[in-house]
Parts: structure tokens; sequence; C-alpha cells
């Protein structure tokens, strides 16, 4: 166990932040999974937007890499841009 108070309060923050990331990262996929499941083109437009938008927060933010973020949104511009075709 640590015995300085700074690596006692490190150990709590980064506890506190890892807890925080975790949820972040998970409330994200499960916005993509929402995304692929969608058939309709405008709830599709509106649900990209905000996965757009958190998968950028995870990359900013060093949970998940940016090329990581940048391919996945890549993507997902093309399955929404595919349900164009097919509707």
């Amino acid at each position: 166990m640590a015995n300085h108070k700074s690596a006692l309060k490190r150990i709590r923050a980064n506890e506190t932040k890892r807890l925080r990331n975790r949820y972040q990262h998970k409330t994200t996929r499960s916005y993509v999974k929402k995304l692929r499941e969608t058939t309709d083109k405008t709830v599709a437009i509106e649900v990209y937007k905000t996965v757009s938008s958190m998968l950028d927060r995870l990359a900013k933010k060093n949970i998940i890499h940016k090329k990581k973020a940048s391919n996945q949104k890549s993507k997902l511009a093309k399955l929404v841009n595919s349900l164009a075709v097919a509707a």
C-alpha cells in the first residue's frame, strides 16, 4: 500500500477516472450498435452525428486511439450513406 498522501490521492483519482472512461466507452459502443441496427435513414443521420461526436471525445481523451475513432466514423458514414440507396 502507498505510504504518501499524494500516492493515496492518485489511487483514488485513477479509480474515478477509470470508471468514468469505462462508462463513456461502453455508452459509445451501445450507440454504435444502435446505429448499425438502424434501417431508417433519417434516424441514422441523427444517431451518426451523436456517435461521431462521442468517438471524437473518446479519442481526444485518449480512451481510444484517434485513428480507431477515424476508422469507425468512416465505416459508419458508409453505412449511413448506403441506407439511402436501399431505401
